[in-house]
């Protein structure tokens, strides 16, 4: 897939945020427009924003996969006070300490030896494998609120690209969604990684982890990471069916997610 045809959502309060619609399934579909869109945090929307999501897109659900002391630290956002829109919270990170996504935090110190025992060959694929192991109740919470939202439901957390990479590679994957395309739209948010870092910096939620690893591409999201990743769940738990049926997540569930995302 070429990234420059992604189709962005060109908002004033926030830089990594894309429809999911229109992407290649193996059966020769495509996924719907409106149904499942992925953003960045969504503190900085502004009312334009707002009139967009909502009134042009139909968001009635936000799934927030911050940790708790993320969504304390920042504060309700502008669309929490929209009373149709419902605001669900799925901490894919275990929740104790200052965790965040923007320096991936299960990487560091007491915690780093246990993330990387995961998967030592690749740190960021021993850190989405933990969501799995970590947090599975808060991963199917989230794709069974993107699944039951009755508009169209958009996934966030910090920069956009780690837990919800993950939730959405997952939810995409149930839909049938060809694997290079969901790599692609993983990989996708990298092109936007200065202006991602740049919003959280100037967050002091995130600016004091961020100074601690400075360089931009250090962050950036590579299409490698997630092929590693799918290939890693196949190899562990014979696929992303398998490991969510193994959680409960079968049958209905997940002919409701692909009702949901194909239309």
């Amino acid at each position: 897939m070429n990234y420059g045809a992604m189709p962005w959502l060109e908002l004033e309060g926030a830089v990594n945020a894309r429809d999911l619609g229109g992407l290649p399934t193996d059966d020769g579909g495509r996924t719907a427009n409106r149904r499942l869109l992925r953003s960045d945090n969504l503190q900085g929307l502004t009312t334009t924003d707002i009139k967009l999501l909502v009134e042009d897109y139909g968001l009635s659900t936000v799934v927030d996969l911050r940790a708790t002391s993320e969504v304390t630290s920042e504060g309700p956002g502008p669309l929490t006070a929209v009373e149709s829109v419902r605001h669900i919270h799925h901490s894919v990170l275990p929740e104790h300490g200052e965790a965040t996504d923007a320096v991936a935090d299960a990487l560091v110190l007491d915690r780093r030896e246990r993330a990387l025992a995961r998967y030592p060959e690749d740190p960021m694929v021993a850190f989405y494998l933990g969501y799995l192991e970590d947090r599975p109740e808060n991963v199917i919470g989230a794709l069974r609120s993107i699944a039951t939202a009755p508009g169209a439901a958009l996934v966030h957390c910090a920069a956009g690209k780690d837990r919800t990479g993950v939730v959405v590679a997952l939810a995409l994957s149930v839909a049938g969604v060809q694997r290079d395309a969901i790599v692609a739209d993983y990989a996708a948010s990298g092109t936007r990684i200065g202006a991602i870092l740049a919003r959280l910096r100037a967050s002091p939620t995130y600016a004091a982890d961020l100074a601690d690893r400075p360089g931009d591409d250090e962050h950036r999201p590579r299409a490698e990471t997630m092929v590693t990743f799918l290939d890693q769940v196949d190899a562990r738990y014979g696929g992303v069916r398998q490991w969510l049926s193994a959680q409960g997540f079968d049958g209905p569930d997940t002919a409701e997610l692909r009702t949901k995302i194909l239309g």
